[in-house]
């Protein structure tokens, strides 16, 4: 038996994760077995679906890479083959026509009710000898009224219905047009869908479904109802815990990978493994692996899941993605070889595509301006010292490579006063998830120096403008007033001085800088 699954999403609003998951589970089955995906839109509902859900289901499979085989197919696109069907049922004998009122429906199901039994359509049309003059009768599907249904669920486990608590369901409307759970049924019949992957909330969906493709001739495909999804409060998933468009996901700087592996491994697991590639997905799904119970949306579960597919990226795959983030900063992103560069240096340093662009706003556009209570604080004549003599270093660098440029720092801070010992802690090498510091001499080579220097000499004219008339008075009277407080407290002279003057500070900001905006050819 060759596997054909379907994914059916109705386009009565945004694809969201749950029916993502339930497209990814449909997706891994087929292509684990060779078979078929078939992509269908349901948009019976002809009020509430509108064109631009439908664009947004299609934009969303295709950013996600879930191609279909067959499709997409529209149910308004199929009407003939539903009103053929419904025809051939009325002539056989296995539908009929409902003249009630909704009056008499209402009074129906009020003495129902009235006597403790369960609301449901009690088949007085079954036998009416004619029709009803003036009235635009709904056709009904004639349920049998004895036995019982059992879905054979693979995740569930067998669930067994009694025909007599199924009514017989409406099939076609007033106004002929036919309803979903037919048209499904139709569907499903002709495209030769073997297994239905769905949500568990249309498990009293199937035995309806079930007797119409037995009443079609045909045994029913093998179900498997996967548990929904809820927010992290354990209720049920909504606007407020995440449940919004797919495309979000791809705005807020998602990779499509990222999320559909932490889709996976909600409700299904294979050992340990946390992480899985599309194509060991693939290779390992296992309908029968899926659990019953409902999973809870983790979002710092899911930005993990996302860095993790980061880290394990190439820069020219983050770049394809990286792209639009930058373009959506109003950020020109056309060399690709760039974006890829930059890709490379800021990959250990953000959780998102769209945090990684913002980060790197600066190696596409020139800083004009700085945070004014940053400036205040550490452009002023007390960090003439550190600055001068770091900026100086580092102009004269024949080469911009990691080891140099922190050979040169270093070199500066000892010019100005500042040891390796006394510096903040922002100042020495930092720890890495692999590695060590000496080990980014490849994105250093890469350092868009004339940029750095360019911004280094901003802030250098900007402390000028501010302080040329009074830098020699400020630095004669500060010193004098370090050396004064440091000889009162018995400190030496030297190191505790940079501790006074807060220029450890300046230097730890400045060489994070310059390490953490790694990017591009030094020319």
């Amino acid at each position: 038996m060759t596997v054909r699954t379907r994914f059916a999403p109705s386009p009565t609003g945004m694809l969201h994760i749950g029916g993502v998951r339930t497209a990814l589970f449909c997706w891994l089955y087929a292509r684990r077995h060779g078979g078929t995906f078939i992509l269908r839109i349901e948009d019976t509902d002809r009020e509430r679906s509108t064109p631009e859900a439908v664009q947004a289901i299609l934009d969303g499979m295709k950013w996600l890479g879930l191609e279909h085989d067959e499709g997409p197919f529209y149910q308004t696109q199929r009407m003939d083959r539903y009103k053929e069907v419904i025809g051939q049922f009325l002539r056989d004998g296995k539908a009929y026509h409902c003249y009630c009122s909704k009056e008499e429906l209402d009074e129906m199901r009020a003495g129902q009710m009235a006597r403790k039994e369960k609301p449901r359509y009690d088949g007085r049309c079954r036998h009416r000898a004619g029709p009803v003059p003036g009235v635009n009768p709904v056709v009904r599907f004639r349920n049998p009224e004895e036995g019982q249904v059992v879905v054979n669920d693979v995740v569930h486990g067998p669930i067994t219905f009694d025909s007599a608590e199924l009514d017989d369901l409406i099939i076609a409307r007033s106004d002929g047009t036919p309803t979903y759970n037919f048209c499904v049924v139709v569907d499903d019949y002709d495209m030769q869908v073997t297994h239905v992957i769905r949500g568990d909330d249309h498990i009293n969906n199937t035995p309806r479904q079930i007797q119409m493709l037995r009443a079609l001739g045909v045994e029913p495909p093998l179900y498997a109802h996967v548990p929904m999804i809820l927010g992290p409060d354990g209720a049920k998933l909504s606007k407020r815990h995440g449940a919004v468009s797919v495309l979000q996901y791809r705005d807020d700087g998602f990779l499509p990978e990222g999320l559909l592996n932490y889709l996976g491994r909600l409700g299904w697991s294979y050992g340990d493994q946390e992480i899985f590639s599309l194509e060991e997905m693939t290779q390992l799904f296992d309908i029968h692996d899926v659990n019953k119970s409902a999973s809870a949306l983790n979002v710092d579960k899911m930005l993990w899941t996302n860095q993790q597919h980061m880290l394990r990226s190439t820069p020219e795959h983050l770049a394809k993605y990286l792209k639009p983030q930058l373009e959506a900063l109003g950020l020109v992103a056309d060399d690709m070889a760039k974006v890829a560069a930059v890709a490379k240096a800021q990959q250990e340093r953000a959780k998102t595509l769209k945090e990684m662009a913002a980060n790197s706003v600066f190696f596409f556009r020139d800083v004009t301006s700085y945070d004014e209570k940053a400036a205040a604080k550490n452009l002023n004549a007390e960090t003439a010292p550190i600055v001068l003599a770091v900026q100086d270093k580092l102009a004269a660098l024949p080469e911009w490579r990691a080891p140099d440029i922190h050979t040169a720092i270093m070199a500066g801070a000892a010019e100005a006063g500042v040891g390796a010992t006394t510096a903040s802690p922002a100042t020495r090498p930092r720890p890495r998830t692999t590695g060590s510091a000496t080990d980014r001499t490849a994105d250093m080579t890469r350092l868009w120096r004339r940029k750095r220097m360019r911004r280094l000499n901003a802030g250098v004219r900007r402390w000028r403008a501010a302080t040329t008339a009074t830098l020699p008075v400020l630095l004669i009277q500060q010193g004098q007033k370090t050396r004064e407080a440091a000889h009162a407290a018995g400190q030496p002279r030297g190191r505790e001085r940079m501790h006074q003057l807060g220029l450890a500070q300046i230097l730890g900001q400045f060489r994070q800088d310059i390490e953490q905006k790694a990017c591009c050819d030094a020319t």
